[in-house]
């Protein structure tokens, strides 16, 4: 080893060293920091409120959700059995409500985590490689935003078929390209920083150096922006659903509101609790994802 490369492997082997102790340090500000973000954590109780609602949706409400159970249109609070009232069929919006949760947040998710691996993967790649490797994953990329996202995400649901699998993968689809660009950008800026030469200096392989020390310190704002995808995938799906297209074998938020619109005038809380339950997830994800900027962003927490 000539003695050019041994200040690289003291500031590797000091790195290494240190990166048990360092992390649980960030890891314990991260979280004093959420926790003095009051918006943040007031998103966080009502997402947990959600997620407890949707977990115990079967347990509360068994059976078919989109059962008859009653006379229609009864209003909310009108009768205890049915303390948000019934639909114009006579469904119980309480239990549409509790289930349409769950419905809604998996596909949020699912989406979310599918958009999230192709956008790190494409953007890790074109920002490690380069050259036209990243010229072609770039183009390809931009290719999914040229149309706007809603036509994306109707026309490709249209085309397969009004089924929750495929409203997963049209919202996979037009989310990705975002996560893509932020990750090659993150991993552009980590790519010619100090430690990373001297992992190349020790002879560790490209692999290596990737995947473990660029992609892990540039994740943090992807993970910011995963609960943003979560919160767009929410308002997409309602949006498939208000308009028909959304799976007619599941309770769906968008759903209800699209079959309680043409009654708005007579019976507008048919249209007012989903919309609330919706207008509640998405402003808690979004409480939830500032929380996380202000506690993971590096150039926030040295200006605090």
């Amino acid at each position: 080893m000539t003695s050019s490369a041994e200040p690289a492997l003291d500031a590797l082997a000091t790195r290494n060293a240190s990166d048990l102790p360092r992390a649980t340090r960030r890891g314990a500000h991260a979280w004093r920091q959420f926790a003095r973000h009051g918006g943040a954590v007031a998103g966080a109780l009502l997402l947990a409120v959600i997620v407890i609602v949707a977990l115990c949706a079967g347990w509360w409400y068994p059976g078919d959700p989109l059962r008859i159970v009653a006379t229609p249109e009864i209003w909310p609070f009108e009768q205890w059995q049915y303390p948000l009232g019934t639909d114009a069929l006579g469904r119980d919006i309480a239990a549409m409500l509790a289930h349409g949760a769950r419905a809604t947040l998996a596909i949020g998710l699912v989406a979310s985590v599918a958009a999230t691996v192709i956008g790190v993967s494409i953007g890790a790649m074109a920002a490690w490689w380069g050259g036209w490797i990243d010229e072609v994953l770039m183009r390809f990329t931009e290719l999914f935003q040229i149309v706007p996202n809603v036509v994306f995400v109707l026309t490709v649901v249209a085309i397969l078929g009004p089924r929750i699998e495929n409203t997963i993968i049209a919202v996979a689809l037009v989310s990705w390209p975002a996560i893509a660009r932020l990750t090659r950008a993150e991993c552009l800026s980590f790519k010619s920083r100090e430690f990373v030469q001297a992992c190349r200096t020790v002879g560790l392989s490209p692999w290596r150096i990737a995947l473990r020390e660029v992609l892990p310190n540039a994740l943090p704002p992807v993970l910011v922006m995963g609960t943003l995808v979560v919160a767009g995938a929410i308002l997409y799906e309602s949006v498939v659903s208000f308009l028909g297209l959304g799976d007619p074998n599941i309770a769906s938020w968008g759903r209800q509101i699209g079959e309680g619109r043409t009654l708005i005038r007579s019976s507008w809380y048919l249209c007012a609790e989903p919309g609330i339950a919706i207008m509640l997830a998405v402003l808690a994800l979004n409480l939830v994802g500032d929380g996380l900027n202000d506690a993971l962003n590096p150039a926030l927490r040295k200006k605090r």
